[in-house]
């Protein structure tokens, strides 16, 4: 079975290395890699350079920047030479202005974080966001995104839908973490759903990694994901 770039497989793993030997064992079953912050310092822009320069595979770079306007400006400037596919960045409207100039004339496309798929309305309160439904929050922060330039935003699988029918959503992207494979264990996601669903549900990539990484067989895992977004 080919790879399908609907699935992104995070690579989250400590290191370079790790990762590496991880894309090795995946192969041709995965085309699409995520790299995050926990790698950064463990040689993930490396990694990420070698993994689309050397074996074709397309890369998202998950740094989630926020900073002032100039500082992110910069920032995305000097990512988008590595030639590399998505970047994510908060999604407030100044944070995601500033990025699509540091992108402009690259292939670079700037994601903007709604909510974290990690968090429910307690956690909101705790960090004095506003008061209001998590999913009409992160509604109203993808329009905003939209309207502020970003290519594309992520969002968990159970707002994708609401996000789809937004007027300022035609043509974006929308790329969901919090995805599981029925069955298996949710780790730190609260607002999650099966790949087929977020697919359903207006996806245009979905992001998964210990039901992939952590599996006996990490490529026969990414190829039954695949399976269930074709089905």
């Amino acid at each position: 079975m080919p790879a399908d770039d609907r699935l992104i497989v995070a690579l989250d793993v400590p290191n370079a290395i790790a990762g590496l030997e991880l894309a090795q064992k995946l192969g041709d079953a995965v085309s699409f890699y995520k790299i995050g912050l926990g790698m950064l310092t463990g040689g993930g822009l490396a990694l990420a350079d070698e993994l689309k320069h050397q074996h074709g595979k397309r890369i998202f770079l998950d740094l989630k920047l926020f900073d002032i306007s100039a500082t992110i400006e910069a920032a995305v400037r000097g990512l988008a030479q590595y030639d590399l596919d998505f970047l994510t960045v908060h999604g407030d409207p100044h944070v995601v202005r500033a990025a699509c100039e540091g992108a402009a004339g690259s292939g670079l496309k700037i994601l903007a974080v709604t909510i974290l798929t990690s968090l429910d309305r307690a956690d909101l309160d705790a960090c004095l966001i506003r008061p209001g439904d998590v999913a009409d929050l992160v509604v109203e922060r993808a329009a905003r995104a939209f309207e502020a330039g970003a290519h594309g935003v992520i969002a968990s699988p159970r707002e994708a839908a609401a996000i789809r029918a937004l007027p300022q959503a035609a043509g974006r992207l929308i790329v969901t973490p919090g995805v599981r494979p029925a069955g298996a264990a949710l780790g730190d996601q609260k607002r999650v759903e099966t790949p087929a669903a977020a697919i359903a549900a207006g996806a245009d990539h979905i992001v998964v990694g210990r039901p992939v990484w952590q599996a006996a067989d990490p490529r026969a895992a990414a190829r039954a994901i695949v399976a269930a977004i074709r089905g």
